[in-house]
């Protein structure tokens, strides 16, 4: 890595960022706090210089992908125990990366900003399906990451993730861990998911649930008694079982209802949410906890009811998106105006 390429990620670093964009005709952009801005004293790149840093940050085999597909995922470790996240692609003929800087440490829950109660419990839980979603950037793989960390920590159980690529890096301690990376230890989400059924897990981390057959395998694993986390593009709680019973279907989607509802058993819709002095971000998320009354509305398709449960349970650690504003607003990290712009 040359001294330029090693200067941008200090930087990324240095500034607190989050992500890193390069693309040719325009300077290096960096996400502070979710604004992105151009890093001061730094020239435009050109197709040469962009394509030069790709070339340091990925091996030959990858490099050869992304010439031949427009396209490449992966991760790699800096100095000092520091992960990034690539993504090189083609855009308008040439190439332009995303480098994400993941953070070198397991959260404790208190720092994640979600109630303890519900973290503590899915901690406890050994079988069913726990749903992490919201845009990118909103903390999903942190949130999924600490909870396994504790769970490493805690129980003597084999966890076992499926990434692509591999975002946090877990060494058993308690737990026996296996980490599997698409591309490089496996073909797809689904065949490994198909696959995981005989490699003895108690414990199932997926990446991300893109297709049917990945969110099919995923509740057929949570069905058979084991601890499933997935992730989701999806904003709300009902979105996420609209987007879930929607994938399949038409003929199957009865049953799929009556399998999501005995499965199922958190669903965290996150955003992170910057402060008005710039200073850092919250989380903000809506929270489903589903007890036998929202299974029942899962079932019976009366899923647009369940805005109410999370509304009137507060106290057992559901929550609507709005809640979760107003205890930002009465933090004073936020005000009234701006929790009403991420309502909308």
């Amino acid at each position: 890595m040359n001294n330029e390429t090693h200067e941008l990620l200090k930087r990324l670093i240095a500034e607190n960022g989050s992500d890193l964009h390069l693309a040719v005709e325009n300077p290096p952009m960096i996400r502070i706090h979710g604004k992105l801005i151009p890093l001061k004293n730094h020239s435009v790149l050109t197709d040469e210089k962009t394509f030069s840093i790709i070339s340091q940050l990925v091996d030959q085999t990858a490099l050869q992908e992304l010439q031949k597909t427009g396209e490449l995922d992966a991760a790699f470790e800096l100095e000092g125990g520091h992960r990034i996240r690539i993504n090189a692609y083609r855009q308008q003929g040439t190439f332009a990366v995303a480098l994400r800087l993941l953070p070198n440490r397991f959260f404790e829950f208190k720092e994640l900003g979600l109630p303890m109660n519900v973290l503590e419990h899915i901690c406890q839980l050994h079988h069913g399906l726990i749903l992490v979603t919201g845009a990118t950037s909103s903390g999903k793989s942190t949130t999924i990451a600490s909870i396994v960390n504790r769970i490493n920590n805690e129980r003597a159980c084999h966890i076992h993730t499926i990434e692509d690529p591999v975002e946090y890096r877990h060494h058993s301690r308690k737990s026996f861990v296996t980490q599997r990376e698409i591309g490089r230890d496996t073909a797809t989400f689904a065949e490994a998911l198909r696959r995981s059924m005989r490699e003895d897990p108690d414990v199932i981390v997926v990446g991300e649930m893109r297709d049917l057959e990945t969110m099919s395998a995923a509740l057929t694993l949570s069905e058979t008694g084991h601890l499933t986390f997935a992730t989701l593009h999806t904003s709300t709680a009902i979105q996420t079982i609209s987007r879930i019973v929607s994938a399949f279907p038409a003929a199957q989607q009865a049953q799929i209802r009556v399998q999501l509802a005995s499965t199922l058993q958190y669903v965290i819709c996150q955003k992170l949410v910057p402060w008005d002095n710039g200073e850092g971000r919250s989380l903000v998320a809506e929270i489903l906890i589903v007890n036998s009354a929202v299974r029942a509305m899962i079932r019976e398709e009366k899923s647009h009811q369940i805005n109410n449960v999370m509304q009137t349970n507060y106290d057992s650690g559901m929550r609507t998106l709005t809640q979760s504003l107003e205890d930002v607003v009465r933090q004073k990290r936020i005000s009234a105006k701006t929790a009403r712009f991420y309502l909308e």
